[in-house]
């Protein structure tokens, strides 16, 4: 299941709790999850079964007790198998922008340029905002 290996990627970061991992996949452009919280906990419970992950209770005494995941050797190994062994999908247009860009030939050069500029100036500060 693509989210089993997305949470293995996710950990293959750092550890982190369900609620971070699903917090990534929400405020990510690239790793967006429409899913429920449901599906992230079951996915991490087969991680869990098959040895891809540990988890460790951290006791809180104001708060809520947080299972925090991290990947073992085993889910590093099945991640790096399953990275290189899928065939690669073809991308699928859902940016607007990509969109604009495929018909951008028939602009001026000019244009194109001011098109590009635009699109920089919106990365660089989405950039600057997720560094803060």
């Amino acid at each position: 299941m693509m989210i089993d290996y997305a949470i293995l990627g996710l950990l293959s970061w750092k550890p982190l709790t369900g609620y971070d991992v699903k917090r990534v996949m929400q405020d990510s452009p690239f790793l967006y999850w429409s899913g429920n919280n449901n599906q992230i906990y079951k996915a991490l419970m087969r991680l869990l079964e098959n040895g891809f992950v540990t988890n460790e209770i951290q006791y809180q005494e104001s708060a809520p007790n947080k299972k925090i995941y991290s990947i073992t050797e085993s889910g590093m190994s099945e991640l790096l198998r399953w990275v290189m062994s899928e065939e690669p999908e073809v991308p699928e247009f859902k940016k607007t922008f990509l969109i604009q860009l495929s018909w951008a030939g028939c602009l001026e050069t000019e244009k194109v340029e001011e098109l590009l500029a635009r699109y920089e100036k919106i990365m660089t500060q989405q950039l600057a905002m997720r560094r803060e």
